[in-house]
């Protein structure tokens, strides 16, 4: 079974699990950046980043390459944005739509408090798909590295 974890990282907490999740499982990376940054840091971080994702932004998306016909499952990585998921990945999705469609789904979110759950369920929502074959959401796991283990077990639960 193929893999790839597809994820967009302000802070790099979603970098730190989406390297550890793809080396744990055996996935392709793919990492998602904006056109233009977001500010990363401030009250500009936090109003233009919650502004986007409570807008249900679609940003325009830097250059990738993405075959989704090598791929059976795809895990997508995300920093919680206003207890949803963030805009770029919102645009990759929306690209990709067709191609992704009938793979199977896996997520996983980094927050610093609250909203896990709620980004998960809104990003499977915008999927339109059932389940997740697993997911989880981490607090502050590059800083804290109070999360590794349950960071492995994630991957592990998808297989090699």
């Amino acid at each position: 079974m193929n893999k790839i974890v597809i994820y967009y990282s302000m802070s790099e907490n979603v970098d730190f699990c989406a390297k550890m999740i793809a080396k744990e499982c055996d996935a392709d990376l793919l990492r998602i950046f904006p056109e233009k940054a977001y500010p990363n840091k401030g009250f500009k971080k936090f109003y233009w980043g919650g502004k986007s994702a409570v807008m249900a932004e679609t940003p325009k998306i830097q250059p990738y390459y993405f075959d989704p016909a090598k791929y059976d499952t795809i895990i997508f990585g995300t920093p919680v944005w206003a207890s949803t998921f963030t805009p770029p990945l919102r645009t990759f999705i929306k690209e990709n739509r067709e191609g992704i469609k009938g793979k199977k789904y896996a997520a996983f979110a980094c927050c610093s408090g609250s909203g896990g759950n709620k980004a998960l369920n809104k990003l499977r929502e915008f999927l339109n798909a059932d389940e997740f074959i697993a997911e989880a959401f981490f607090l502050d796991p590059k800083e804290k590295r109070n999360s590794d283990e349950a960071i492995i077990a994630f991957a592990k639960a998808l297989g090699k």
